[in-house]
């Protein structure tokens, strides 16, 4: 039961390793490359759990192995786009100024229906209302609307608006996030004085300090409710 225990606590860190160095691009789009590596290195940590016989290091080294092999290949792919279409594969037109493509939907053996969900997700349940549907590499569909259906921006009716900022956690649960705060450009001293106001005087009173996308300083001070601290004061 230990030896079992200790193989699975060093294959988790080793898997763990492993998607890492995968990088977060690979998890979030999950090409059919990335996919079948994930699966891989998925079963090669279950084989030596499963099978005390089999030692430890052929499965931790086959999970290397099939790093080096997926790092090596995503490499190879961003400088040769025929190696980026043959590992990743290429987009397909579905929709093509407004016509179905026939032809392209047989290739992928996508039935109307399956055609009709993927609109429906994206809020275009008539295929009159799309202009071009574009099934990406990893699976997800691309829509584009017709010009007389597509959302209305503030540039289509001549407003302007000021750019927004990313929202950012400044404090949480007591701690301070100092890269977030010079990302916003500001000081540690700002959020202080900022804190003053709430009668805080110690980063382990708030739960929560956050700026949003409109540069305003959100506080939840640990044991007060945000009703209690409005009464209180006005944060910039």
């Amino acid at each position: 039961m230990l030896i079992i225990l200790i193989r699975t606590v060093i294959l988790y860190f080793v898997v763990l390793f492993a998607i890492r160095i995968m990088g977060k691009a690979e998890l979030s789009k999950l090409d059919p490359f990335e996919m079948v590596i994930l699966f891989m290195i998925a079963e090669l940590a279950a084989i030596p759990i499963e099978s005390l016989d089999i030692p430890l290091l052929n499965g931790v080294s086959a999970i290397l192995v099939l790093l080096f092999l997926e790092v090596t290949i995503s490499f190879l792919s961003i400088k040769s786009p025929k190696i980026n279409k043959l590992v990743n594969g290429k987009p397909s037109v579905i929709i093509d100024r407004g016509r179905i493509n026939e032809k392209e939907l047989k290739s992928l053996r996508i039935t109307i229906d399956d055609l009709m969900e993927h609109l429906r997700l994206k809020n275009y349940p008539s295929l009159a209302d799309v202009d071009y549907a574009v099934l990406e590499a990893n699976g997800d569909m691309s829509i584009i609307p017709k010009p007389d259906k597509a959302p209305v921006t503030t540039g289509d009716m001549g407003l302007t608006s000021s750019s927004k900022i990313m929202p950012m956690v400044l404090i949480s649960d007591g701690i301070l996030y100092k890269d977030n705060l010079h990302a916003l450009g500001k000081e540690e001293g700002y959020l202080k004085k900022e804190l003053q106001k709430a009668k805080i005087t110690d980063y382990s009173q708030v739960f929560l300090c956050f700026y949003d996308e409109k540069a305003q300083l959100h506080l939840y001070p640990k044991g007060k409710s945000r009703a209690e601290l409005k009464k209180e004061v006005n944060l910039t």
